[in-house]
């Protein structure tokens, strides 16, 4: 097993390297909605760039032609957001800020009006152009104008290459991605042809600014022409990954998708295929392509140009690699170099191509590397891994060196699905690790960070979400379709919930967004609830927007973040 350096010493040889990176450049993301009784709540970003003093005037105009009025008579401080009570009674209101620091007052913000909801309806609505639902949402500013759009795969058919008697479906159309600016305005789709089944293994996407010019652009797997057998199997034929220029959907250049290698194996395993974002050399951003997860796994590496930088063959290394992907791939700086390795699965492969460890014991469904534990140094994994196991299927571990932190001790037969990590109770610090059994298995655990088992009861779901969306430092939870305080009261029940498409904090203050699918709408709901805090936007913290990056490829789940909350 292969691992360097500490994370104080890899900061102090590399004091410098995380400031270099390319960033995005984002505006303050403000957000106007109706509260229930009917005034306004403005939400926006505190941005890594803003200075610690920075505070906030608001503005609000009725008309085009109309002066602005400042709404505060102190800048606001504590928090990023504000409630207009004279917004209840207001046609058309029409709200900027502006920062306010030692220099006086910066320049205005984008302009933010409430969408045309019934009050108390907490969500922006984007109509699609029919009555399908998505399958997976990206987001990426495509334009460079510092607010993202969403870029959607749609229909929502998900076929599984596994071929039991019944399991796998012949794909009945095409996938398309579509972009979305969340205004609403439909700007493109891109037909992804027959020469791709539709289903989560088959068509992966993400979406990001590699080469540098401020626009995101969107990466997929594609193929050429209808290579489809009579019974619908696509075996053959050229299989490429594409760029597609983010603001036309057409593609602007295209590689070689990893080829269907024997040791990888036939249809059920060569179809499995991931993409991600990771910063392997501490300033650029650069592209994984992955081929493989039950048997033998390929990773290649690409710079901002698309050129190869690396190729790692699981089956090429003298410990098991083989059989440790999950169903994602995880990117975390580790070791405190600046640069990203690539957690695969139950194994770890450094920025520059090599392995790292491996723990051996088969595939996780559930994986999340973050900080788990506020009282130990670095990051953390929480594994629940899905073969049979005498014990330690559930486990976290030290993300660096991949030892063992604490482990269940029972036997198990099929841990499944994504579990659940997140801050959930207050008297525990840290994150709550849940996993739980399927297929064979009813067993479940839940653990505090520091290994104390605190549950064994199945609460609900096997993939719970979670997110901030209160003022407090606890996130809350998604369980059969309703936001709750765990094992407390309902906050609302929003609609397409039962199949939460993305947690992500795309608007206002430092609380994360719920996008949900209905027929024929996407609907980005944001909280309305007036917090006494504040915190950069989230979406500047490189693990959590790299989590985010790969949300429209394998499974997706909430995204973690690289520090502890501190209120």
């Amino acid at each position: 097993m292969r691992y360097v350096l500490s994370v104080a010493a890899a900061l102090m040889l590399f004091p410098s390297a995380a400031s270099a990176q390319m960033a995005e450049k984002l505006d303050r993301g403000l957000v106007a909605i109706r509260q229930a009784e009917g005034p306004v709540y403005l939400g926006w970003r505190l941005l890594e760039s803003d200075p610690a003093d920075a505070t906030f005037h608001v503005y609000h105009q009725t008309g085009q032609s109309d002066a602005p009025r400042r709404l505060t008579a102190e800048p606001v401080r504590q928090s990023t957001n504000f409630v207009d009570a004279e917004g209840a009674s207001a046609d058309n209101p029409r709200y900027f800020v502006r920062i306010v620091t030692a220099d006086g007052e910066g320049p205005p913000s984008s302009i933010a009006a409430p969408p045309a909801t019934p009050a108390g309806q907490s969500h922006v609505a984007i109509r699609l152009q029919g009555d399908y639902r998505t399958h997976k949402v990206a987001a990426g500013d495509l334009d460079g104008d510092g607010r993202y759009e969403l870029v959607l795969q749609q229909p929502d058919f998900n076929t599984d290459p596994y071929q039991a008697p019944g399991y796998w479906k012949k794909s009945p159309d095409t996938y398309k991605l579509e972009a979305y600016a969340i205004d609403g305005r439909f700007l493109w789709r891109h037909d992804m042809g027959w020469s791709i089944e539709a289903g989560t293994w088959y068509a992966p996407y993400v979406v990001y600014d590699l080469d540098g010019d401020g626009k995101a652009e969107v990466y997929c797997k594609g193929g050429e022409g209808d290579p489809r057998e009579p019974e619908g199997h696509v075996k053959t034929g050229p299989e490429w990954l594409y760029k597609l220029d983010g603001q036309s959907g057409q593609i602007v250049k295209k590689i070689p998708w990893i080829g269907r290698l024997p040791e990888i194996g036939e249809y059920n395993y060569f179809c499995r295929n991931m993409l991600a974002v990771a910063y392997l050399d501490g300033r650029r951003p650069h592209l994984l392509m992955q081929r493989g997860t039950y048997r033998a796994i390929v990773i290649e590496a690409y710079d901002p140009e698309l050129n190869l930088v690396w190729r790692w063959n699981s089956h090429d290394e003298k410990e098991k690699y083989d059989s440790q992907g999950a169903h994602t791939i995880r990117v975390a700086d580790v070791d405190g170099d600046a640069c990203d390795e690539i957690i695969v699965g139950s194994c770890l492969v450094d920025h520059d191509g090599k392995a790292m460890w491996t723990l051996g014991i088969g595939h996780p469904d559930t994986c999340y590397v973050g900080k788990i534990d506020p009282g130990r140094p670095g990051l953390q994994i929480f594994f629940g891994i899905e073969p049979r196991q005498k014990s330690g299927a559930v486990r976290l571990v030290d993300a660096l060196s991949g030892k063992t932190l604490w482990a269940n001790q029972e036997p198990t037969v099929h841990v499944h699905a994504q579990g659940m990590c997140a801050d959930i109770l207050a008297e525990h610090p840290g994150q709550e690790c849940y996993a739980g059994e399927a297929k064979g298995g009813d067993q479940a655990w839940m653990y505090t960070a520091q290994g104390k088992r605190i549950g064994s009861e199945n609460i609900g779901s096997l993939a719970p979400w979670t997110l901030w969306w209160d003022a407090d430092p606890q996130k809350e939870i998604l369980l059969k379709g309703k936001l709750m305080k765990f094992q407390g009261e309902t906050i609302f029940a929003p609609p397409g919930a039962d199949r939460a498409q993305m947690v992500a904090d795309l608007l206002g203050d430092w609380r994360e967004e719920l996008v949900t699918a209905i027929d024929g709408e996407l609907r980005i709901y944001t909280t309305t609830i007036p917090a006494q805090s504040r915190r950069v936007c989230l979406m500047q913290d490189r693990l959590y927007r790299l989590y985010v990056a790969t949300n429209s490829m394998g499974y997706n789940t909430p995204p973690q973040h690289s520090e502890p909350f501190v209120h």
